[in-house]
């Protein structure tokens, strides 16, 4: 029987206001009050690293990032650095894997096809490598997977090279991977795609792929689902510019050498 979820659509959002965003669905997820979520957005330029570390692959300072107008996030996802921003389409779903098997490993080769299936559809043949996660055409990454999972309700998830700025890649090994390279499609079809068009099929490729029929949410009707503590998360995201605002300027934490970074690690 097909299962019934949500397609929550956002903008260009912060890294760090989403992560925020995504604890609060998880933890609403996880005690039942809402179905299975998928958040689908653009973030606003930013590097990330993931459990596995990967500072040593920022290959330039503090000044030169912030000359470029990147953020810098620690955050909880598997993985190393990767970069995020306009043009790229990030998927994020809040799903509980109870119901879907309880096999991480095979998550994540769902997510993966989620994208080979995607790109398939714009008439891009991708694959996948045996020894480095995410998506492929040739030797160039086009999409990228780092997965959370807490209590086998999911977090973070994929991103899609649709027509973003290629050149901050150059300024880190991205996912530490320095034989490989990135692409995008608008690189390899030599023109632009809307990217509401891949976002649409994202979210009927997702459909197809985890046998659930997803319905569009707004962050202020998903206030009103009775989850308390949701509530209150989205009340205060929302009133201290969340989603739809601009990146957090006030970073705490700091990286040893050279960067400094905003920590983002799941709380619950």
């Amino acid at each position: 029987m097909t299962r019934k979820g949500h397609w929550l659509e956002l903008g260009i959002e912060g890294y760090s206001e989403i992560f925020s965003l995504q604890e609060s669905i998880n933890g609403a997820r996880r005690k039942g009050t809402i179905p299975d979520t998928v958040i689908i957005l653009e973030h606003h330029p930013c590097f990330t690293v993931g459990r596995t570390g990967g500072f040593e692959h920022i290959l330039v300072s503090t000044e030169v990032i912030e000359e470029w107008g990147i953020r810098v996030y620690e955050t909880d996802r598997g993985g190393d650095v990767t970069y995020h921003g306009p043009g790229q389409v990030v998927c994020y779903p809040i799903i509980d894997l109870s119901d879907y098997g309880r096999d991480a490993h095979v998550y994540v080769r769902k997510m993966e096809e989620l994208l080979i299936r995607t790109l398939a559809s714009f008439g891009i043949v991708a694959d996948r490598k045996v020894r480095y996660p995410g998506v492929w055409v040739g030797p160039a990454k086009i999409g990228a997977v780092g997965i959370g999972i807490r209590n086998w309700v999911t977090m973070h998830g994929v991103s899609l090279n649709v027509y973003p700025d290629m050149r901050p890649f150059s300024l880190i090994v991205p996912c530490g991977i320095s034989t490989l390279g990135v692409t995008s499609m608008k690189k390899l079809l030599g023109y632009k795609v809307e990217i509401t068009e891949v976002r649409q099929e994202i979210r009927k490729q997702f459909s197809g792929i985890f046998d659930i029929e997803l319905e569009d949410i707004s962050l202020e009707e998903m206030k009103h689902m009775g989850d308390d503590s949701l509530s209150v998360g989205l009340a205060s995201l929302i009133s201290t510019g969340g989603p739809g605002s601009q990146p957090n300027e006030s970073p705490a934490g700091s990286l040893p050498a050279l960067y400094v970074i905003e920590r983002r690690w799941f709380q619950h």
